[in-house]
């Protein structure tokens, strides 16, 4: 990831993005990098940003301050109201990979009354999943029956590597959207509208390991994740495995293709 692409000067930066920074050089001038929710809601007080919940809430490298990109550095969360300052935006980051002319199709479907009545993340994947489109990509057959699960939040242990830092985690938040279970394959979703050039790993790393540990003892031969992208008619779709599960940056893309919906 070319960092200079992503600098901003400290006017362009949001309050959002002060917060982070502000609590990055607090860290640095103590010497270590873990802090707490009580140190975000201090900061984000004292610089008049209400939201301290959403302050390490970053979706995309966009939302992250000049100070870490320049220093190539990224919020990972550790639970029980902890976060920590790592180092190498590519193991947290990555970039949504170009789709290939031949995998961009034309979907011809009947209009639901109900397609754009929100923009909900639950609503992309219910269009993605009533038009026979997650079926088709996944499967290649809109005939086939997955058994399909809701959205879910839960929190788990977890122990992982960004570069050379060992990262434990007590218990740590995992938002699920929705799942799909198909001839012994797990595959995990996260839905998010418009065209970002990259997401946080963790949406999907979390998720993956949160079934690599529940279906030790099950007859599951792969689990992957599937990130679905909705702009207007036109839906993207990224599926990805991990090829080490103690490494969020070893994320593999398998395959990707876009369906634009076409009204008959």
């Amino acid at each position: 990831m070319g960092a200079g692409s992503l600098i901003m000067t400290s006017q362009d930066m949001s309050k959002k993005q002060t917060v982070i920074a502000r609590l990055y050089d607090i860290c640095k001038s103590r010497g270590n990098l873990v802090f707490t929710n009580d140190e975000v809601r201090e900061v984000a007080a004292s610089l008049d940003f209400r939201n301290h919940f959403d302050a390490t809430k970053i979706d995309n490298s966009a939302g992250l301050p000049n100070p870490l990109v320049a220093d190539d550095a990224f919020v990972v969360h550790l639970g029980q109201g902890k976060h920590q300052f790592v180092y190498g935006i590519a193991n947290g980051y990555h970039q949504f990979e170009p789709i290939p002319e031949e995998r961009r199709y034309q979907w011809p479907y009947r209009r639901s009354i109900l397609n754009n009545i929100n923009t909900s993340e639950s609503n992309i994947l219910s269009v993605g999943n009533n038009q026979r489109i997650i079926h088709d990509f996944l499967y290649e057959d809109i005939a086939a029956s997955p058994k399909a699960y809701g959205s879910n939040r839960t929190q788990i242990p977890l122990d992982y590597r960004i570069g050379a830092a060992a990262i434990s985690v007590g218990r740590v938040q995992v938002e699920i959207d929705f799942t799909l279970e198909h001839l012994g394959v797990i595959t995990v979703f996260e839905a998010k509208n418009g065209e970002p050039s990259d997401f946080n790993v963790f949406q999907l790393f979390n998720p993956y390991r949160y079934y690599l540990r529940v279906t030790q003892s099950l007859p599951v031969t792969a689990i992957n994740c599937c990130y679905l992208l909705r702009q207007d008619n036109r839906l993207r779709l990224y599926l990805y495995s991990f090829t080490d599960p103690q490494n969020p940056g070893s994320i593999r893309l398998e395959r990707n293709a876009e369906y634009t919906l076409v009204p008959r």
